[in-house]
C-alpha cells in the first residue's frame, strides 16, 4: 500500500482546483475531442459528493436539464479536466447530499453559505 502512494504522489501530476464540497454550484470545463478538432464544454451543477482518495478521487455534479436530472461523475485527475469554477458556496449538513435527487421545485434548493 505504501508503494501505491509513494508512486500517486511522485509521479501522478495533480492540477490545482479550488476546494469544494457537497452543496456547492461549480462549473467544470473540460476539452472534447471530434475527430481532429477539439473544444471546451462546460458542465454547470451543484456538487451532491466527493468520493476516494489520491489518483482515484472523484466527485458528482447534478443538474436539471428541463424537467430530467442529469448527473455526471468526473475524476479529479481527467486529462481533459481544464478548470473548475466556484459559482455558489452551498450551506447542507451532509457529505453527499443524495436526497436531492427526489426533490423537485423549490424544495431542491440550497441556501447559500454567507461569507462574514
Amino acid at each position: 500500500m505504501d508503494l501505491v502512494k509513494h508512486v500517486e504522489e511522485n509521479f501522478v501530476d495533480q492540477k490545482d482546483f479550488p476546494s469544494f464540497s457537497a452543496g456547492d454550484t461549480i462549473t467544470v470545463y473540460y476539452s472534447i475531442k471530434e475527430g481532429q478538432k477539439t473544444r471546451t464544454q462546460f458542465f454547470r451543477g451543484t456538487v451532491i459528493q466527493t468520493k476516494g482518495t489520491g489518483a482515484t478521487k472523484t466527485f458528482t455534479i447534478r443538474k436539471m436539464s428541463g424537467t430530467v436530472g442529469v448527473e455526471r461523475i468526473f475524476p479529479f485527475n481527467m486529462p481533459a479536466l481544464q478548470k473548475i469554477e466556484v459559482n455558489k458556496r452551498g450551506k447542507v449538513r451532509r457529505a453527499r447530499i443524495n436526497y436531492i435527487r427526489n426533490l423537485t421545485g423549490k424544495k431542491a434548493r440550497i441556501k447559500e453559505k454567507r461569507e462574514a
